[in-house]
């Protein structure tokens, strides 16, 4: 049972905004494919397929939410007039996704990361021309960073899941699901910040209300079972993880959260172990890179813990940037 949502609805998209979204965004970004896997229908009897946002631009779903802001954002502003420098927070594939989307745009953008966050994401960021600042030691401390540098310059703040043009845009990844796989009756989609899972939740109620969406968490991140729990967002103990883009504590005013606590049921939480045996899987049997966070659903099919098992399920695999190194690892050992 969900507890009462304690924060108001703003953010759900309607089908019009999520249409809206898929008109501005659709020249530019890939109508990514839905493969079958066979091994994941094994284990969970039934059919599974792979939506495969890992191949879309700039190797992760983020790019879907971060076009369709700057492009909203111009359109709200009207024909010539200047638009601000945009600034952002992220754990890497949404800085890299905002840095392509500012660049074709023509606006300067500022992201703060982590220092140590994934090379991959953070060379990325900086051949879109972005102004890079890996500086912060956790991702709480990138979004304090990049909402003082908005006060300060008035910059325009565009966070990585708490956003209304984001969140509608990522709603496009369930019709294309529902439109190419119309028997699906289970949607498992990662969950970090929440606005995958929001969008997600939002565009599968309103065109087939009848599909379960299932939300996973990595173990040392699991901020959003937490806060469901809760009734409320609550903190929790972050610890290292190879779901590195999962890592992070939700900011207090997340406008993903009621979304979630509103409409996504279940969600399940998965062990490092778990997500390293998928990243090692999909590369073995599908021929796929997938980065920690994009193969924590996968993840939980394999695990067979998704009771009673569905007919017809699409597993979101969300990104691909993983460091060569980290990959190589990863793929060598057998944790």
């Amino acid at each position: 049972m969900i507890p009462t949502m304690t924060m108001p609805i703003s953010a759900m998209p309607t089908l019009d905004d999520i249409r809206q979204a898929r008109a501005r965004v659709s020249p530019r970004v890939r109508r990514t494919p839905l493969v079958r896997s066979e091994r994941l229908g094994d284990a969970s009897g039934g059919e599974v397929c792979l939506k495969l946002e890992s191949l879309q631009v700039t190797s992760s779903f983020k790019a879907r939410g971060a076009l369709n802001a700057v492009l909203a954002l111009a359109e709200r502003r009207g024909a010539g007039a200047p638009l601000p420098r945009l600034v952002t927070a992220s754990a890497g594939n949404h800085g890299r996704a905002l840095a392509w989307a500012a660049e074709m745009a023509g606006l300067p953008v500022v992201v703060f990361t982590r220092r140590q966050a994934p090379a991959a994401k953070l060379d990325a960021i900086r051949r879109h021309g972005a102004d890079l600042r890996a500086v912060a030691e956790t991702y709480e401390e990138t979004e304090v960073l990049a909402k003082r540098f908005a006060a300060e310059t008035g910059a325009h703040f565009i966070s990585p899941y708490s956003h209304p043009d984001l969140i509608a845009a990522i709603g496009t990844i369930a019709l294309e699901i529902v439109e190419d796989l119309p028997a699906v009756e289970r949607i498992v989609v990662p969950v970090g910040g929440g606005g995958l899972l929001a969008g997600v939740a939002a565009a599968a109620r309103l065109v087939r209300p009848d599909v379960e969406v299932v939300g996973v968490e990595i173990e040392a991140s699991h901020a959003f079972a937490a806060s469901l729990a809760a009734g409320r967002i609550v903190q929790v103990e972050v610890g290292p993880t190879i779901a590195d883009g999962l890592a992070g504590n939700m900011d207090p005013g997340n406008l993903a959260f009621p979304i979630v606590q509103a409409l996504v049921r279940r969600t399940e939480i998965v062990a490092e172990r778990e997500a390293r045996e998928a990243i090692r899987a999909l590369a073995r049997d599908d021929h796929l890179i997938a980065e920690g966070a994009g193969a924590v659903g996968v993840a939980a099919v394999a695990s067979g813990r998704l009771a009673p098992p569905a007919r017809t399920t699409a597993v979101v695999v969300s990104g691909a940037n993983i460091d060569a190194d980290v990959l190589a690892a990863v793929l060598g050992s057998k944790d």
